[in-house]
Order: C-alpha cells, then structure tokens, then sequence
C-alpha cells in the first residue's frame, strides 16, 4: 500500500488493488430494497465549506439518501458537493491502511490554518450519521454512530451490523471478487444472505440452465427407454 511516490510531493502515493476492488464490491452489493433515490461515492471529492470551497476530503466509499441518480452520462458527477446538494452522506466507508490510520480514526492532530481531518469533517461538520472502518490486515472492521454530536462505536455481532433505515447489513465475507481471495465488508439482505454480484447472478444462471438442460436430456433418455420398451411389446408409442 502506497509502495512508490507519487509525482506530487504532498500526496503520499498510489493505492493498491484492494482499494479498487473493495468500493466495487460495496458498489454492486448496495441493492436497497425501499431507497430509489441513492448515490453511491468512489473515491470521490466532498466539498464540504462553502466558505473554504477547495477544502475536500475524498472517502473510499460513501452512500447518500435522498439525490437523483445521474440520467445522463454529461450529468455524471465530477465531485460531491455540499452546498449544491444540499445533503450529507448517510453512510462513509474508510479503508485502513498504515498511512492514514491515524486520520480516519480521528487520532491525528489538526495543525493550524489546516482543513480539519475526516473524523472531524464527518462528525462534526457534515453530520455523516454512520461512519465504517475497516481494517483488511486485521480482518475487522469498526461503525461508529452520530449519537448527539459525537461518534459512539457500536457493538459489532458476528461481523455484521444492520442498519434499520436501510434494511440491509454489513458484514465481512470470505471469498474470492475479482479473482483475489481475503475478508471483504459487503452487504447482506433482511433474511442474512449476502447481495450477489453481477458475476455471481451470471453464474447462477449459467448453473440453472445447465441444470435445465441435464433434467431435459435425462427426460428425453426416460422417453427414449419407454418408447423402445414399448416397440419391444409390439406397440407403437406414436399411436398412444
């Protein structure tokens, strides 16, 4: 993570695959059952201050209720931004890493004449009323709920977390996305099953018409005997 430097000295470099992979799985596997309106954030700028309009913090993953869905590829979003939108993110999802555990937990100072961090932008600027973050090197993951003004973890049962307003949960999985087995945070449905992906619909599909077929050829065997054991009796089985 964050191996090779990048061409601007202020960033601290390049994400590794998982920082791809992980937002899509939470992407595909968002399927809210009761919320039409919905935008989901990769790896996008918030503009969060009217007053300091290049102040931003960009997420690696966060959900918003309530916002049109781009109908347009021209209206696709370039950015989030507050004071246009009117909305704050309901859900933001962080992944750890070692070089910037300090400011997504909220740990890192706030130097002087500095835009404020995430937790503080997310708790006490934008209201955000639930906060993921999730530690791959760890297999874990920590949620944080808006309580009055300030963030209150919650207690994580099993791995999963369910959220009423959504009627979905998350929780970690084992398995493979994309070909890279691990622990990954997706989201489950009201009876505890996980959301499939697209690939894995595609894959269902495939099993069930290849189950239809092999019902349809042993069928056809079955036929095949009856009618041959008939002729052998001297019938017919055109004329049944």
């Amino acid at each position: 993570m964050y191996d090779l430097p990048s061409e601007y000295p202020e960033e601290l470099g390049l994400p590794d695959e998982f920082h791809d992979f992980q937002p899509q799985l939470l992407r595909e596997t968002c399927k809210l059952p009761n919320h039409d309106d919905i935008f989901i954030g990769t790896d996008l700028n918030i503009y969060y201050d009217s007053r300091h309009t290049q102040w931003h913090k960009r997420p690696d993953w966060f959900l918003v209720l309530g916002v049109p869905k781009a109908k347009q590829q021209e209206d696709l979003r370039w950015s989030y931004v507050i004071w246009q939108e009117g909305v704050s993110p309901f859900l933001v999802v962080e992944l750890l890493s070692p070089g910037t555990e300090d400011e997504d937990l909220g740990r890192a100072p706030r130097r002087i004449a500095q835009p404020p961090g995430k937790w503080d932008v997310y708790e006490r600027l934008l209201r955000v009323p639930y906060y993921v973050v999730f530690d791959r090197y760890q297999n874990g993951f920590r949620l944080f709920k808006l309580t009055g003004i300030r963030y209150e973890e919650q207690p994580i049962t099993d791995n999963r977390y369910w959220f009423e307003d959504l009627e979905m949960g998350l929780g970690l999985w084992e398995g493979s996305f994309q070909d890279a087995a691990g622990v990954w945070l997706r989201w489950y449905d009201a009876h505890g099953e996980w959301v499939l992906t697209s690939a894995e619909v595609a894959e269902q599909e495939k099993q069930r018409a290849e189950q239809e077929k092999q019902r349809a050829e042993q069928e056809k065997q079955r036929a095949d005997k009856l009618a041959a054991r008939l002729r052998e009796l001297g019938i017919n089985p055109e004329e049944l």
